[in-house]
């Protein structure tokens, strides 16, 4: 009995600690949008910005460039 109950307390601390991490990188990473509005450069967000359309105003999606 005693080995099952210190198993489970290290998986519940294995857990714990894989769950801290992801929290963290969660709130310690900056979106690449907010990146492009801290850098002010109209060129980096233009390079950033997709080249085809993406949902005409009549909500039929684009066709596929080759045919």
């Amino acid at each position: 009995m005693k080995f099952e109950t210190l198993m489970l307390h290290g998986l519940f601390i294995a857990c714990l600690a894989v769950c801290g991490l992801i929290l963290g990188s969660m709130l310690t990473t900056t979106p690449d949008s907010l990146q492009l509005t801290t850098h002010g450069s109209i060129a980096a967000i233009l390079l950033a910005a997709p080249t085809s359309c993406a949902l005409p105003a009549d909500g039929v999606v684009c066709p596929p460039a080759g045919g």
